[in-house]
């Protein structure tokens, strides 16, 4: 049987700790391929992400993935992190957190795959489209 990751727990208490104590949660994410953020607010392959009650909407901590919608400049976006691409969960008031060790992510675990967003329609084929004759 496979050892459950404790990273997941970790992150809902500290999120918790966080809004009970009166702080602003905000997370840490090494950003790969499988993460989707709005790339023009990552820096060296990382951003640092508000995810209090007041900046979030339907926010979801799952054991693999972490979801919510918050607005960007003005524009709101689907935001999907997977929970192993966390690197730290901190209060942004005083810094206190936990920081987890990088995990080597030159391939998706099996099974995660980004969940699809609401309304998300597959991006159209690039170039001329071309008919072929199959018999």
């Amino acid at each position: 049987m496979a050892e459950i990751s404790t990273k997941p727990y970790l992150i809902r208490a500290l999120y918790e700790w966080c809004t009970d104590s009166g702080f602003t949660p905000q997370l840490l994410v090494a950003v790969d391929g499988r993460t989707r953020v709005p790339p023009g607010f990552v820096k060296d392959g990382q951003i640092v992400l508000n995810i209090s009650a007041a900046s979030t909407r339907n926010l979801t901590l799952d054991n693999d993935w972490i979801q919510f919608s918050a607005r960007f400049g003005g524009v709101s976006h689907e935001i999907s992190i997977p929970v192993d691409r966390v690197a730290a969960i901190f209060a942004r008031e005083n810094g206190q957190g936990l920081h987890f060790e990088p995990v080597d992510a030159s391939a998706p675990p099996p099974g995660q795959t980004p969940p699809p967003a609401p309304g998300d329609a597959p991006a159209p084929p690039k170039g001329r489209p071309s008919l072929k004759v199959v018999k």
